[in-house]
């Protein structure tokens, strides 16, 4: 297993309800091991297995739930 880190950047969360869809849908994607949304810094966090899935993979999850996400 080769565990990477990437930051992303989102925009257009508003509050708790946006951090956890956010975190849930992350999460949800073969290989993610951890997944952690900041409000206020409008960053998340995410730990991988970069043998199961790719950083363009998880900024599509979360612009499928609707916020706009780029890496840092």
């Amino acid at each position: 297993m080769a565990k990477t880190k990437v930051e992303l950047c989102i925009g257009g969360m508003t509050c708790q309800g946006c951090v956890r869809t956010i975190e849930n849908k992350l999460s949800s994607v073969n290989g993610v091991e951890y997944a952690h949304v900041n409000l206020g810094a409008g960053k998340a966090v995410v730990d991988y297995d970069d043998n199961l899935t790719k950083p363009d993979e998880l900024i599509r999850a979360v612009e499928q739930v609707g916020f706009q996400v780029s890496r840092n």
